[in-house]
């Protein structure tokens, strides 16, 4: 059984038992974006699957760092997690109380960028947005300090003991943590399942490199789909907690 030390509990979502509402997926500029294929090469992703979403936090909803049309996505978000929510996995961001803390290059990096510390975002930014932290519990968060969850931590050795081995991935920022926590979970031996319309930045310019990136470049060790496809496939085959 996983052990999530960093839980923060919440009240459930009153209406997970609804069929999930589907919606297109759009890039920034509201175009339609696809998958290149669309299609699971290996099969539904089964009870072995979880669902790993990125930073879906209120500081980057609502703080300095804003990601502008990260509530284009989260109905995408939303929907998965409301076919899953005991296979649904948070992770969190945490940044350094004030500026001048942090290790090596982060240290500078937070004196550059005082506005992303704790003391000047306010402690409930680090928070998951509303419509996600209703889901906590069953869903669990994972806090880190880095862009990558798998860094410092034994995320990996949690998942495998509760016999995970796929992880479908959402969340932001497509060009920052979405890309630690895919690389990581490549090195691992993870299935990568990257939900292409649950994916968003602050940047559209490197948003759209790393798309291209996942789409062509990753072939054998991602697969690229929407949410349509995923929870098509998903639908009624997890039933192993994340927890």
């Amino acid at each position: 059984m996983l052990v999530w030390p960093r839980c923060a509990p919440s009240d459930p979502f009153t209406a997970m038992g609804k069929e999930p509402t589907l919606h297109p997926p759009v890039g920034p500029a509201g175009e339609l974006l696809m998958a290149k294929s669309d299609t699971l090469r290996y099969g539904p992703p089964g009870e072995g699957a979880v669902h790993l979403c990125v930073d879906k936090q209120r500081m980057f909803a609502e703080g300095t760092d804003k990601m502008p049309w990260l509530e284009r996505v989260l109905p995408n978000i939303v929907s998965i997690t409301s076919a899953h929510p005991e296979n649904t996995i948070f992770t969190r961001f945490i940044p350094a109380r004030k500026p001048g803390q942090g290790c090596g290059m982060w240290r500078h990096y937070y004196e550059r960028w005082g506005s992303m510390t704790i003391d000047q975002l306010g402690a409930e930014m680090i928070g998951l947005v509303p419509d996600l932290a209703k889901f906590v519990p069953p869903a669990r968060t994972f806090d880190k300090n880095v862009y990558s969850p798998w860094t410092g931590s034994d995320l990996h050795e949690q998942l495998r003991s509760a016999g995970i081995n796929t992880v479908s991935i959402t969340g932001g920022e497509t060009d920052v943590c979405v890309l630690a926590t895919m690389l990581g979970a490549i090195d691992w031996g993870f299935r990568v399942i990257l939900v292409t319309d649950a994916l968003c930045s602050s940047a559209d310019e490197t948003h759209d490199a790393m798309m291209n990136v996942y789409l062509n470049r990753f072939g054998e060790q991602v697969e690229t789909v929407t949410t349509a496809t995923l929870l098509q496939s998903w639908q009624g085959t997890s039933r192993r907690k994340a927890s």
